[in-house]
């Protein structure tokens, strides 16, 4: 309620403090999506990707995880969307290349959304007007 308020930084705060209650023995899930509510809460550009990159690591872990089998399924869902994050962060970051890899990595994992409800079809247009914007500059 905090960040769709508008009061990052105390969405930030709070956000901050659970994740160093849940820590990294935390379920994977979890840390997968609290580490993208605090990439959403960051101010600098770099932070984000770093916290991008911390809910990739959690979502690979946890889908490594077979004792966790559930949970694979829901993570394999957020790799569309984790991969469309990190492309616009390296974008952002004037890494081109690093973007082009991440939406190839989010078009790849497509077919773990499943349905065509508005949450894909939201995420299957990010990565359709992502690959605009790179293809207008090669940068």
């Amino acid at each position: 309620m905090l960040l769709h308020g508008g009061d990052r930084e105390e969405a930030r705060n709070r956000f901050a403090a659970l994740w160093s209650e849940i820590g990294a023995g935390g379920a994977a899930l979890h840390r997968c999506t609290l580490a993208r509510y605090l990439a959403d809460v960051q101010d600098d550009p770099g932070d984000a990707l770093a916290w991008d990159l911390r809910a990739l690591a959690a979502a690979d872990a946890g889908r490594a995880d077979r004792a966790a089998p559930g949970a694979g399924q829901a993570l394999r869902a957020l790799y569309p969307s984790l991969h469309l994050d990190l492309a616009l962060g390296y974008l952002r970051l004037h890494h081109p290349e690093a973007a082009r890899l991440h939406l190839g990595r989010a078009r790849g994992a497509l077919d773990g959304l499943g349905g065509d409800d508005g949450h894909a079809r939201r995420i299957r247009t990010g990565i359709d007007e992502l690959a605009r914007r790179l293809e207008a500059d090669p940068g």
